[in-house]
């Protein structure tokens, strides 16, 4: 049976021309990501000594590119796994809501994902110290003149917007509509992550998604058309996450991320992103 929200719609088969080729490229890069790990669905314990790392699939976390595995999470954890003789199986993940599910379970170990460190999301789980800051921006279409429709959070009163499905976004927006005092509609997309956002707002199929910015500053160099100068929520720290009774194990990232820091090789990978 086909996909309802893959089934072309008059006058727009580019579009679903466009996010199949995603899809399927995302499902043959999250095969490389995660290397012999099982694809039954189900994320697995790899048992013994091994840290299974939940790491989302985007730019930013782990990302294929040139035939090469990268993004700066996935690079940085290559480091301390190589620094500290700790053995790290990656399990790359598109939908949130089942990371998380696996985290608290403890079929994972920790979570590497757009995830900011919000007093809520303190409440459910730990985190690491600050690995970097990002914040949450708008995409939307540019107009033929270069113009767009939204230009201050207040212009979204009455407007719908999409954020990934157990995202954070949700939340944030939510927060946003009381401090306009009108409403924002938010759609949680269950199906895909914040890339295959993007290109949704790029190729015309949705008008407003939430993404976080380093993620579409990325996305905004091959999209020219496309607008993420509208800021969401201020600069929020970014960290792994672990289950509340993993406090051992978090204790030891922020030992091993503390002293890489003063490491050529962290500040060669700051440069390399361009984080600095």
């Amino acid at each position: 049976m086909i996909n309802k929200a893959l089934k072309p719609k008059k006058g727009q088969p580019m579009v679903y021309v466009v996010l199949l080729i995603v899809v399927i490229a995302t499902m043959l890069s999250l095969r490389r990501c995660g290397g012999n790990e099982s694809h039954s669905g189900r994320l697995q314990q790899s048992g013994g000594d091994t840290i299974d790392v939940a790491i989302e699939y985007s730019p930013m976390m782990c990302y294929t590119y040139a035939d090469t595995l990268g993004g700066f999470n996935y690079d940085l954890l290559r480091i301390l796994s190589k620094r500290y003789a700790v053995p790290m199986k990656f399990h790359p993940v598109v939908t949130l809501k089942d990371a998380l599910e696996a985290l608290e379970n403890g079929r994972v170990d920790v979570l590497v994902a757009q995830f900011p460190v919000t007093k809520e999301n303190r409440q459910r789980l730990l985190f690491t110290d600050e690995v970097y800051i990002d914040r949450q921006v708008l995409v939307q279409k540019k107009r033929h003149d270069g113009s767009v429709a939204i230009t201050t959070q207040l212009d979204l009163a009455g407007d719908t917007v999409y954020v990934v499905k157990g995202s954070p976004m949700k939340e944030r927006i939510s927060n946003l509509s009381r401090e306009i005092g009108d409403s924002i509609f938010v759609k949680e997309d269950p199906v895909y992550g914040p890339e295959q956002l993007f290109l949704q707002v790029a190729t015309g199929e949705i008008a407003y998604a939430v993404i976080n910015r380093r993620i579409a500053l990325d996305l905004a160099k091959r999209y020219t058309d496309v607008d993420i100068s509208t800021s969401i929520s201020f600069s929020q720290i970014q960290a792994w996450a672990f289950a509340k009774n993993n406090a051992e194990l978090q204790q030891n990232f922020n030992l091993w991320l503390k002293e890489s820091r003063a490491t050529a090789e962290f500040q060669q990978l700051l440069e390399r992103y361009q984080m600095k």
